[in-house]
């Protein structure tokens, strides 16, 4: 009895992996066993920085919102505690967009909270 193939299934399984790398340098793009690999591993890096997404992000927000501070005579951690005591709930990205895009309404803000 011959030996059983799974030529098609096979076929298409390699298939979608050249398709993932396609774009890659050299035989990570072309090579099913380097492609397999390198698809993998960038599929990896994509879960995890999804995640690292949302810190960066975060961090960049409360730089923005820093330099505002400063620009109308405080500090970040002063603001953030005033508008605290104050009671009022803004969070860091509204408060960054403000500060980038509304610098008279970010102006108010930081005047409610160390008033």
């Amino acid at each position: 009895m011959p030996r059983s193939q799974n030529k098609v299934a096979a076929h298409r399984r390699r298939k979608k992996i050249l398709q993932q790398a396609k774009g890659y340098w050299g035989a990570r793009s072309k090579v099913h066993t380097i492609a397999k690999h390198h698809v993998e591993k960038a599929l990896s890096h994509a879960y995890r920085d999804r995640r690292k997404k949302k810190r960066l992000f975060r961090g960049l927000w409360i730089a923005r919102i820093n330099a505002a501070s400063r620009a109308n005579g405080t500090t970040y951690s002063k603001l953030v505690a005033g508008l605290d005591k104050k009671s009022m709930s803004i969070n860091r990205k509204v408060l960054a967009d403000l500060a980038v895009n509304n610098p008279q309404a970010f102006a108010e803000v930081v005047k409610f909270a160390i008033a």
